[in-house]
């Protein structure tokens, strides 16, 4: 067979070491690790049966070949062996306490129950092995909030006495957190084991790369891109974290290091940016000097001192002057990750700084400059090193006037007032003190009066004059002479996606668009489509996908380079599953360690957070697919997250939060972007005007779509949400309204027919969204195919189709064994009971028609009752080819049939249906015949 467009082993050693890469060793006393060959391992902890390999929800839910857990890859290894004890004891008694799913939508529990172990277990483990290995675990994620809480962000109790009892029994203990947040670590000073490591949630390669660090293979290189505080009291966000109505970003840009570096260092167990190596590095600046009108750069050496091969981060911080603005004492403006140096080898590196990453954002007028980004005059201070601890002074520059670099308008300002943290140097004290101030409403011009300013001209409607988007991409004619043959109903179709599963794409994705109608389709519009997510590809449709390794772990390499090559990979896997683009990467800062959804994020600080998003993008686009950047803006709490507004200063919106998606569009080139569900400073992000039209596309020159979050609501300015308030989605310029069952018939019943009516939305506004929604179709490869454009991928995937049709291994080959046989005539009962519901199960029914004829499934199904939002899909295969699939939501709670047609039927027929969510009860399944249709 024609060799595969994408070669597995190296996806699988990229991903691999991408998961060894992002290891964070915290601790290693006497050198405990790495393990020599030979030795005998104690294995500890109910997490070794069950490594979570990402977070819950749809940024992890992807259906893989094979996960390798820590566990399985050191019995796989021959160097190592894992002794009887405690196995036989764990084996036994997971018997009667077999893993928790939940049921439903978000209801995985944080962690599972832990099997006690006394400190007899430990003795006899002891007795047997050389060293002992404990996994912990933990779970969260989408919808569902980590809490300050045992089994969340503490350990439990019974996690604590195995701790003690295995610590008190060998004199080698290994911990490694399996977690995709970071979690509260005072257990380590009580019971001091020997060495402490973030293992992450490493995708389906996670176990082998703990088993390369482990072993020595690979010296762990990995850096926190948090700050592990004492307490979860000592975040200052945590004191709003997690309010139902509003949470005030009081700290404003005191978030994580910065914070802690300028007020708190006291309180912090592990820095930003610290992990520990097998060997020791020296690190020492070089020059500093001009590198452009908007750069310059710091050169920098560093030497490998110790006697092993490693990697090291390097990473440069400044101390800008306090001035009128107030400043944190450190602020990550470059950081470079070396090749691996073998003892006594050396490396020259150069770090790139922007001055804009030097400024901050005047949001007062203090400095004279409002609105802008400034440099206040005094000494700029440098720090290097490898975390923003251990930096050292590497130079510094003076400047003698303050400086403009960037000035911009008033947007996305706060509607009321409201207390924020500002650094001060009280009298007589050598530090800074954290001191309030009051933020203004500053609202100039309203949304509407902004928008109203800028309402596009509407485009003459010509109605169907045979031009096609071919013929746009080939010159013959403007983009606007092809919008204008659209009619309405053609205009408040586009803009609404389809889905979830739509039948027009690859089943089981998240969604689709464009095409989405019998006459957009004939305008020659092709059908775009989406899925999630950040760790892999997301098909509830049961296809498998390669899974990679959570946000979180990627941003602890602090290696942008392997990060776009593992993402190239990513981008030829939703090419040969013909997806347009990934709803991912997900970049909002972590701005307090129990938010949920921190795994699918890189970081708290949002140049790092930045810099890993572009390479993601880099490698989706050199496969010719797209990612879907979100979630813009300030995701940072799932609780009530279709309510809760976030209030926040212009100047830490600008500095923080909106920082990363800007590095994401400029230098990764974004095309796609998805706003968010609930509201910021009064404004619901899908109708945001200020940050739709104003910040991104007006002053990062944004050039693409704009979609919703599945399901968002709408709103006016300072109004109440409104799932079906579409029109305010438009004038804000948010293009895609995501998603409905059937967008030519409006099945959400969305106002955009009335609002076009009655004026209170332009014809052109929609034309506008029109225009974008066509100009990105253009990019995809959906429309390279629908034009007949074959590029080199396009041509390997289709070889490799022919090739294996040609061996026989077409997607009917291989069915699966049939569960039970039923002999089908017009009508037939199926035992609902013999169907599994659980999340990923899978049952096949053997059907024999004794007559050839057309039939239609019918399925009693309800949902369970979760979140509204939850999405619990069935697919129906037939003969091992998708059929259909229906989707439940949480709103689903009441009996319904659904029906789906199975077209023509004779002879022996398989159905599997296949569930990717729990949380669906199903009360009957009917076969109805329809032999004279």
């Amino acid at each position: 067979m024609t060799k595969e467009l994408i070669d597995m082993q190296q996806y699988a050693l990229c991903a691999r070491q991408a998961a060894a890469d992002g290891i964070v060793l915290l601790r290693n006393e006497g050198h405990v690790l790495p393990l020599s060959a030979g030795t005998k391992i104690a294995l500890f902890g109910r997490a070794q049966f069950h490594y979570y390999k990402s977070g819950t929800g749809s940024g992890g839910m992807v259906n893989t070949e094979y996960v390798t857990g820590v566990r399985e890859a050191l019995l796989a290894d021959p160097r190592f062996s894992i002794t009887d004890e405690p196995e036989r004891t764990y084996q036994t008694w997971l018997k009667d306490h077999p893993f928790e799913t939940g049921k439903g939508w978000a209801a995985e529990p944080w962690y599972q129950e832990e099997m006690p172990v006394s400190r007899e277990l430990a003795g006899k483990a002891a007795a047997q092995a050389d060293a002992a290995v404990v996994i912990i675990g933990r779970t969260a994620g989408e919808d569902k909030d980590n809490s300050a809480q045992p089994g969340s962000w503490y350990l439990t109790e019974a996690e604590m006495e195995m701790l003690r009892a295995v610590t008190s029994a060998f004199d080698r203990t290994v911990v490694l957190l399996n977690t995709g947040n970071i979690i509260d670590m005072n257990w380590v000073g009580e019971f001091r084991p020997q060495a402490v490591a973030y293992i992450w949630q490493g995708g389906q390669e996670g176990g082998n790369g703990v088993l390369d660090v482990l072993s020595g293979d690979v010296s762990p290189s990995g850096k926190l891109p948090d700050t592990i505080a004492r307490s979860i009291d000592a975040y200052p966000s945590t004191a709003n974290f997690g309010d139902p109505v509003k949470n005030y970003y009081r700290e404003d840009i005191y978030v994580g290091y910065r914070w802690f570096e300028t007020f708190a260092e006291k309180d912090v167990l592990y820095p930003f940016g610290f992990g520990l190596s097998y060997t020791e590095f020296e690190i020492s600046a070089l020059e500093m000097s001009p590198a452009g009108p908007t750069y310059f750069r710091m050169a920098a050496r560093v030497r490998n001192v110790g006697d092993r091969p490693g990697r090291e981060t390097i990473q440069l911080y400044v101390e800008p002057p306090q001035g009128k603005l107030g400043k944190a004492m450190r602020n990550l403006v470059a950081f470079v990750k070396t090749m691996t140096l073998a003892p006594g080898q050396s490396a020259c590196v150069d770090l790139k700084v922007s001055w804009k990453s030097l400024s901050s954002f005047d949001d007062s007028g203090v400095t004279g400059n409002i609105d802008a980004y400034v440099l206040e005059s005094g000494d700029y201070r440098f720090y290097l090193g490898s975390d923003v601890r251990s930096a050292v002074y590497a130079g510094k520059f003076h400047l003698d006037e303050t400086e403009c670099v960037e000035q911009l308008t008033e947007a996305l300002a706060p509607p009321f007032s409201f207390e924020r943290v500002m650094a001060k140097k009280m009298p007589a004290a050598q530090t800074l003190s954290p001191v309030y101030e009051t933020v203004a409403p500053r609202r100039g011009l309203s949304q509407k009066e902004k928008r109203d300013r800028n309402i596009p001209a509407e485009i003459s409607q010509t109605g169907d004059r045979g031009i096609r988007l071919t013929d746009v991409a080939e010159g013959k004619y403007s983009i606007e002479d092809f919008v204008a043959q659209m009619s309405d109903k053609d205009l408040v179709t586009i803009v609404r996606g389809e889905g979830m599963c739509s039948p027009r794409v690859t089943p089981g994705t998240g969604g689709a668009f464009g095409g989405v109608s019998d006459s957009l389709c004939a305008l020659g519009v092709p059908t775009a489509c989406v899925s999630d997510g950040p760790s892999g590809i997301r098909m509830d449709s049961g296809a498998k996908a390669f899974a990679l390794p959570i946000g979180t772990m990627l941003a602890s390499t602090f290696d942008p380079e392997l990060v776009e090559k593992l993402y190239s990979f990513e981008g030829l896997e939703l090419r040969k599953n013909k997806i347009d683009a990934l709803l991912g990467p997900g970049m909002n800062i972590h701005r307090n360690p129990l938010n949920g959804r921190n795994f699918e994020y890189y970081s708290e600080d949002p140049l790092l957070s930045g810099e890993m998003a572009a390479s993601v993008l880099k490698g989706l686009h050199s496969a010719g697919v797209d990612g879907v950047i979100k979630h813009f803006v300030m995701n940072n709490q799932e609780f009530k997250r279709h309510e809760v507004m976030g209030i926040v200063s212009r100047r830490a919106a600008r500095e923080l939060y909106l920082r990363g998606f800007e590095i994401a569009v400029k230098e990764g080139n974004a095309h796609a972007v998805m706003t968010t569900y609930g509201p910021v400073n009064g404004l619901y992000t899908s109708s945001s005007y200020d940050l739709i039209q104003t910040i991104l596309r007006g002053e990062w020159g944004f050039d693409g779509v704009v979609m919703t979050d599945w399901w968002a609501a709408g709103s006016e300015e300072d109004g109440v949400a409104d799932l079906k308030d579409e029109a305010a989605m438009i004038r804000a310029g948010n293009d895609l309204n995501m998603v409905t069952t059937e967008p030519a018939e409006n099945t959400t019943g969305d106002n955009s027919e009335k609002a076009l009516a009655a004026g209170t939305v332009m014809r052109s506004e929609y034309q506008r969204s029109a225009i974008e929604i066509c100009r990105y179709l253009m990019r995809t490869p959906a429309f390279a195919r629908a034009a007949g454009r074959e590029d080199e991928i396009e041509k390997r995937l289709r070889e490799e189709r022919a090739a294996r049709a040609a061996e026989g291994l077409g997607d009917s080959a291989n069915l699966p064994k049939a569960a039970v046989r039923i002999q089908g005539s017009e009508d037939a009962e199926i035992k609902s009971s013999i169907i599994d519901t659980s999340m990923g199960a899978s049952t096949t029914i053997a059907a024999s028609f004794r007559q050839e004829g057309d039939f239609v499934l019918e399925l009693e199904m309800r949902s369970t009752g979760t979140t509204a939002q939850a999405q619990m899909p069935l697919t129906i295969f037939k003969d091992n080819i998708v059929n259909g699939m229906i989707t439940l939501t949480g709103q689903n709670t009441e009996w319904k049939t659904y029906r789906l047609d199975l077209g023509r039927c004779f002879g022996t027929t398989y159905l599997r249906f296949y569930f990717a969510q729990g949380g669906i009860e199903l009360r009957s399944v009917r076969l109805a015949g329809r032999r004279d249709s």
